[in-house]
């Protein structure tokens, strides 16, 4: 294993202030265990937890405090690789124009979030929205090495830390605040993700790949035990309490997502892009919550499928939009068929103005597995988001039923019969040889982006595409994370890091057409085995 740091946040007894100390200090408010073992497996490996000493407020900010502390080095080069230029004055792209109207639409969220926090003080909403601005507050205050506890809701630094927290958000604030050059490619996909039960319903596997920038491959496998409770001044704590979570460097919640939480609920997305301009006008700064807030609140305060979507809905900031996906592991029962009582599966998808929510466990148990990939399921959603009109104009990749990740799971997933089946599965790209993998408008027609696990880098640069997510780019399936019923109370997960190299070659920086990028950190050659993910800490 890489090299393990441990460190406690205390209250200083003279000064009173929030002090970090190297070690577990008995009296700690929260501390931290940190591995960095990327160069060996992918991944770093963090535990944060909290103590029910103190109060939910001073909690958060220390659990934010120690992990910025013992990541600092991960967090400063995964900055440098991903967002340091975003919105800065002088770098490339720079847009003065959106970057004021951005800057104008955070800070208007935040102070109508304050708002609200400050008029419902017990709200177990607004509490939890605030624990979250704390957290990421006591992080970067203790990266710039300046730890200095809020006596209110934290001002936070619109294009600081909470860059990290908005990258989803901003997908859709680009079109919304009409920015003329998006940071995300038309047609990109964003994630695989696959619910499936085994023959005889003896198994219920949950997995989810990230598709992403090669740029942001830095990880940390996370798991997080707070202390905190449904009010700030209540005793009863909330469902949510511990979760385990693949996340990155200054994100205090997955982002890709998938996530196994205490309350015996596993949350997961893929992301569907809106291509309808006529929705951006529900995208306002007063009455909304971004999504990354919205999506902390409801994992820590929901104890079943209903009640995630229930608190996931508030507020619907109708920014980075996607089909949830919650499983409730409560309610299975191995070997047993569908009963028409349990909502062990619900399915979610948000869009601009609207949210549409079902209890699909009947479907699960009738075709015996739950496949996502980026395109909608629901036929409302379908057609206001315009996917219709982009089947019409650019073919399958936007059809729900026939997209080439449709076909492929629908014919491969009688194949998983086991974790090591299910793992196969989803880092599967046979480009050069499936015909489902295949372009027809491309030229070449196999297609490294038509596959559960995409490699756009493979794809050759002097091809023709209809769109530019099946072009060339620094862009595919860059993990692997996948839970059972058996695994799952104790937060265990199997997990792969970087892109698919099952039946193509490796990803190699310093080989590939991209070795320009920044990837401080990085591991030069990605071609590490899975690891079985268990935690030191009950």
């Amino acid at each position: 294993m890489g090299e393990s740091t441990k460190l406690s946040a205390v209250i200083d007894g003279q000064t009173g202030k929030l002090v970090l100390k190297e070690g577990f200090q008995a009296d700690s408010v929260a501390w931290a265990s940190f591995t960095n073992d990327i160069s060996k497996s992918g991944w770093a490996q963090l535990e944060v937890t909290t103590s029910a000493a103190y109060d939910d407020a001073l909690q958060a900010y220390a659990a934010g405090a120690v992990e910025g502390a013992v990541t600092s080095q991960l967090i400063r080069d995964q900055w440098n690789n991903t967002v340091s230029g975003y919105c800065v004055l002088g770098e490339q792209g720079y847009d003065p124009v959106y970057c004021k109207k951005l800057q104008d639409y955070i800070v208007t969220n935040l102070q109508w979030v304050a708002e609200q926090i400050e008029k419902e003080p017990s709200s177990p909403y607004w509490h939890q929205v605030q624990l979250a601005l704390l957290q990421v507050q006591g992080m970067e205050d203790a990266y710039s090495g300046q730890l200095s506890f809020p006596t209110k809701v934290p001002n936070l630094n619109p294009f600081g830390f909470l860059l990290f927290q908005m990258v989803g958000d901003l997908f859709d604030l680009e079109g919304a605040l009409n920015k003329p050059s998006l940071l995300r490619t038309l047609g990109s996909g964003s994630c695989s993700a696959l619910v499936k039960l085994l023959p005889g319903n003896k198994e219920l596997l949950v997995a989810h790949a990230t598709w992403d920038e090669y740029t942001a491959m830095l990880r940390i496998l996370k798991k997080y035990s707070f202390s905190f409770h449904l009010s700030p001044k209540g005793k009863t704590p909330i469902p949510g309490a511990v979760q385990a979570f693949s996340s990155y460097p200054g994100a205090i919640f997955s982002t890709d997502d998938f996530y196994i939480l205490s309350s015996g609920l596993i949350a997961l997305e893929t992301t569907i892009d809106n291509s309808n301009p006529a929705l951006w006008k529900y995208v306002v700064p007063e009455g909304t919550v971004m999504a990354w807030l919205r999506n902390i609140a409801a994992n820590r305060l929901a104890n079943t499928g209903k009640e995630w979507a229930d608190v996931f809905s508030k507020f619907n900031s109708g920014t980075y939009n996607n089909q949830w996906m919650i499983v409730d592991y409560k309610l299975f029962k191995p070997g047993s068929a569908y009963n028409t009582q349990d909502q062990l599966f619900t399915v979610l998808e948000q869009m601009p103005g609207s949210v549409v929510v079902k209890d699909k466990t009947k479907e699960l148990y009738n075709t015996g597995y739950w496949a996502s990939y980026n395109v909608p399921y629901y036929k409302e959603v379908f057609d206001d988001m315009d996917y219709d009109e982009m089947v019409k104009k650019y073919g399958s990749w936007f059809s729900h039923n026939m997209s080439p990740r449709a076909q492929i799971f629908r014919r491969d997933q009688t194949s998983v019969t086991d974790l090591e089946s299910m793992v196969k599965l989803m880092r599967y790209n046979n480009y050069e040889e499936d015909p489902l993998s295949e372009c027809e408008k491309c030229d070449p027609k196999p297609n490294a982006a038509n596959a559960i696990a995409s490699r756009c880098d493979l794809n050759p640069a002097n091809g023709t595409y209809p769109f530019k997510a099946l072009g060339q780019r620094s862009h595919g399936a860059t993990d692997m994370k996948m839970t059972s019923f058996s695994m799952y109370k104790e937060y265990e997960m199997l997990a792969v890091s970087g892109p698919t190299w099952d039946q193509v070659p490796a990803f190699q920086w310093s080989t590939s057409p991209y070795s320009g990028l920044l990837h401080m950190g990085h591991p030069d050659r990605w071609d590490f085995d899975q690891v079985s993910v268990k935690w030191s800490t009950d």
